[in-house]
């Protein structure tokens, strides 16, 4: 393929730690490791690195209030690098829109990832849950923002679904974000946050309501019934002081440590201590932490639901509960604890399980849909103007028929 000049537009990015801010910074290294430019157009935040990312733009933002660690960016065209050959968008938020007028306007080949259920999030803004039961604005406004794209990026087959009940059109491809086991694997050493002699439980997640991390936090108080069980939850939110008053209130508030935040070359450090990684989300478009875990040889014990549903192989990388079976986490978490033998064939099955989303392999299906893009977006510019030439004739022969 002849290199591109790629535009990824989104309003989330690292240094602030989620699903959608590791899949672009991984798919942006890869297309720069293929020979692309690629450039990330992301808002300014304010512990993003004083030095300059190489191909990252950090546009003049605003914070967002009812969302920690969210920013609104302000666009400014002076700030655009270069121009594009191909907009990828990644949020349908104010970057994200950019990246739409931009390819409209320029008549670009634009691909957008669906990397969230919106309606799940919609707690954040104060009064959209409200509205949009009676309204189904979420849906109305996702549909008028993905059907502009010449094709759609679709995580997993229950999210590719989600996108079609939004009466979404546009082509949909099925790819995954990628894992970068040699980055997770290279990660430092770092100290233990389990106390010595415990079962170290963890989960990686954002510690917000949307994460049901309640289900996990009462897991680890079954699983203290029979283990010196300890769990670790990587991640900062809202709910904080919450999940510690509820940790008190079940009894196991000593045997619970919130570490915050953790930067993403880091991260690998936690997963190589863990022996098992727990998930209780029922939000996920695909459970990245869930992929990274068993990249690491962890089994995982998670809720099937949505994006989880393919991020565990059953039996084999780990195990599915019902979505809010709390009992069930537990039970699945101490079969694996209690046999040493089990731990260890789930954990060579996670391994073998992960190493299918390699980010160089998942780049290259992701350029796969840009070539698709780039021939839709020429069909219908051919369509156009097949059009306005049947347009000019029709006018024309009205005159002459005057």
């Amino acid at each position: 393929m002849t290199s591109l000049r790629i535009g990824l537009f989104t309003d989330v990015y690292l240094p602030n730690p989620n699903g959608v801010s590791t899949s672009v910074y991984l798919l942006h290294r890869e297309l720069r490791r293929q020979g692309h430019d690629a450039w990330v157009m992301t808002p300014w935040m304010p512990d993003a690195p004083q030095t300059s990312d190489s191909g990252v733009v950090r546009i003049r933002s605003l914070s967002y209030p009812f969302f920690e660690g969210q920013r609104l960016a302000l666009p400014r065209s002076k700030r655009l690098p270069s121009t594009f050959d191909l907009i990828h968008t990644h949020t349908p938020l104010v970057l994200g829109m950019w990246g739409l007028q931009l390819a409209r306007r320029q008549d670009l080949p634009h691909v957008s990832t669906f990397h969230t259920h919106y309606e799940k999030y919609a707690h954040y803004v104060p009064g959209l849950e409200r509205i949009d039961r009676s309204t189904h604005l979420i849906p109305r406004v996702a549909r008028a923002f993905y059907q502009r794209a010449d094709v759609v990026i679709a995580p997993t087959d229950p999210i590719r679904d989600l996108v079609r009940s939004y009466r979404i059109t546009r082509p949909i491809e099925v790819i995954p974000t990628g894992i970068d086991t040699p980055l997770l694997e290279a990660s430092p050493e770092v100290p233990s946050p389990w106390p010595q002699g415990t079962r170290r439980l963890l989960t990686v997640s954002r510690l917000g309501p949307e994460k049901n991390l309640e289900r996990v936090i009462e897991a680890l108080a079954e699983l203290r019934r029979e283990h010196p069980a300890h769990l670790v939850i990587v991640g900062e939110g809202p709910q904080k002081a919450d999940l510690e008053a509820y940790a008190r209130r079940l009894g196991v508030g000593e045997h619970l440590t919130l570490l915050g935040a953790v930067p993403y070359r880091e991260v690998g450090g936690y997963y190589r201590h863990a022996e098992a990684f727990l998930f209780a989300s029922e939000t996920e478009t695909q459970g990245l932490v869930l992929w990274e875990a068993q990249a690491m040889g962890v089994p995982a014990v998670a809720v099937g639901a949505e994006g989880t549903l393919e991020g565990v192989l059953e039996g084999v990388s780990g195990y599915l509960v019902a979505p809010g079976d709390s009992a069930a986490l537990a039970e699945r978490t101490r079969r694996l604890l209690a046999d040493p033998k089990l731990h260890d064939q789930l954990s060579r099955g996670a391994r073998e399980f992960a190493e299918q989303r390699s980010a160089e392999r998942i780049a290259e299906r992701v350029l796969e849909a840009y070539e698709r893009a780039s021939s839709e977006r020429r069909v219908r510019r051919s369509f156009s103007q097949v059009i306005r030439r049947v347009g000019r004739s029709s006018l024309a022969s009205s005159r002459r028929g005057f």
